[in-house]
């Protein structure tokens, strides 16, 4: 079967697209941020169920995003409609992400720890199902607005500038609201307010997206309607996704958001038991994080003009692991300052400013290399797949509340951290254990994260080719291989 290639114009966007574009990424921001940073510590601290229990039941969850994500991400990609491919499924999800995410904070007070554990798998699956239903058909829009090489780079930086700020924004409600005085000891009920305000920011947040990039739909790639065989569609997907610099992104993404899923779940154990923060504290630690955030989407675009995108994920990673980490290495040192002096808190939130900066910087430069795996397929099997790639990319994202929290509670337990405690009531020995694990394991995972990203075999050279191969090459052999 023939069909001709459809490759989006090099342009640059206007500021309304972009913005309307990473606008969306709002609902994955307080998915994300909420699963990570507190649906552990409220499974746990608050209802009482064991960590390491929440955290497998999570992890099996993500299971089912293995065979879910690619199967929307391949679905939309075959869509076609009069609002195109992505379009659909975007409007479409708002709805059952709000009422799962709603019932995920809202267990009913009569059920036992299995109860429990039932509630959260199965909420867990609808609102992680109904999240990719949004998120891969858009984030599957990034190569399909322009084929710039560095117009890609602010596309992705525009995504996360705004998933951090929705995140951020969300958490800073908690802090000052919602979960104060501190997370660790509201009431359930607070809970249940701070799941009902996420799922009405995530609703609002990817129909005003959806709406805002509506008029884009003329202007995106309109591959033919491909058909045949189940068994050739499976055939053409298993071709795309054994891409050999798919595999390597995978792998480095892996690594890069197992680390920020370890980091999330266990952050406010951190706030809470090891650095003693409360109060204000809290709130000016979310603007560094902001800060942070803010400085990678000026930052990763200009460098990435300037060099390797991956050499420069290789840096902002590395960096990212020596300046998170050093705080917990210098403390066993007793060469950090002690929490509740002057010099404190100054230090830490220049920490956290920077060690964000990188980690995001690295994490928009990743994430703007996978725009070329879908053109380097292509070329090679004629058939743009934007959804099945970025499907494996969201799924690798996923990992952050799976593997991320599965292995932030086999921390704790390895740590012998107690159900239930509050803070200034665990003993030192128990607080170097967890410190000590966790550097340990986020130093590894950061090497090896390193070593894949710097085997990504595309740069702007390749890039250009690349289209230039494409351009030249009107009609290609797109039928089963």
């Amino acid at each position: 079967m023939s069909v001709a290639l459809s490759t989006p114009p090099q342009r640059r966007l206007s500021g309304g697209i972009m913005s309307a574009y990473g606008l969306g990424s709002i609902a994955y921001g307080v998915k994300d941020q909420g699963f990570g940073t507190f649906l552990l510590l409220f499974y746990n601290l608050v209802l009482g169920v064991p960590a390491a229990t929440v955290g497998f039941v999570v992890m099996c969850a993500l299971v089912l995003d293995a065979f879910i994500d690619p199967a929307v991400g391949f679905l939309s990609d075959r869509t076609r409609s009069r609002w195109g491919r992505r379009h659909p499924w975007m409007y479409g999800s708002a709805v059952p992400i709000a009422v799962g995410y709603t019932a995920l904070w809202s267990p009913p007070a009569s059920l036992g720890e299995t109860g429990l554990l039932v509630w959260l798998f199965v909420c867990a699956v609808i609102v992680r199902t109904a999240v990719s239903c949004y998120e891969v058909p858009s984030v599957a829009l990034t190569p399909e607005l322009s084929s710039d090489y560095d117009e890609r780079t602010r596309i992705m930086a525009y995504r996360y500038l705004f998933g951090w700020a929705g995140g951020l924004g969300m958490m800073l409600a908690a802090y000052l609201s919602i979960l104060a005085p501190v997370p660790a000891a509201a009431p359930r009920a607070a809970f249940a307010t701070f799941g009902m305000v996420g799922a009405i920011v995530i609703a609002v947040a990817i129909l005003v997206s959806a709406a805002g990039t509506h008029r884009e739909i003329p202007n995106l790639p309109k591959p033919p309607a491909i058909t045949g065989t189940l068994r050739e569609s499976f055939a053409e997907l298993f071709e795309s996704i054994r891409n050999r610099a798919f595999a390597i992104l995978m792998m480095a993404g892996l690594c890069a958001y197992t680390i920020q899923g370890i980091g999330y779940a266990l952050s406010n154990y951190f706030y809470a038991f090891v650095w003693m923060l409360h109060g204000v504290q809290l709130v000016y630690l979310i603007f560094a994080l902001m800060l942070g955030a803010a400085t990678a989407f000026v930052i990763a675009p200009r460098v990435a003009r300037g060099g390797s995108k991956a050499g420069w994920a290789v840096a902002f990673g590395l960096g990212a692991a020596t300046v998170q980490t050093a705080p917990f290495w210098l403390r066993l040192a007793g060469l950090f300052p002690v929490p509740g002096t002057p010099a404190f808190f100054p230090l830490y939130f220049v920490v956290v400013a920077v060690g964000t900066a990188c980690s995001v910087a690295g994490f928009i430069l990743g994430a703007s290399m996978m725009a070329d795996v879908v053109e380097d397929s292509e070329a090679k099997t004629g058939r743009r797949s934007e959804g099945v790639f970025f499907a494996g990319s969201f799924f690798v994202q996923k990992c952050t509340s799976g593997i991320g929290i599965f292995l932030a509670s086999i921390i704790l337990a390895i740590a012998d951290f107690p159900v239930g405690a509050k803070p200034g009531t665990v003993d030192v020995a128990t607080i170097d254990r967890l410190t000590i694990v966790y550097a340990s394991v986020y130093v590894g995972l950061a090497l090896i994260g390193a070593f894949f990203f710097s085997r990504f075999p595309f740069g702007r050279a390749e890039h250009e080719a690349r289209l230039g191969k494409l351009a030249g090459a009107p009609v290609v052999d797109a039928g089963p291989h």
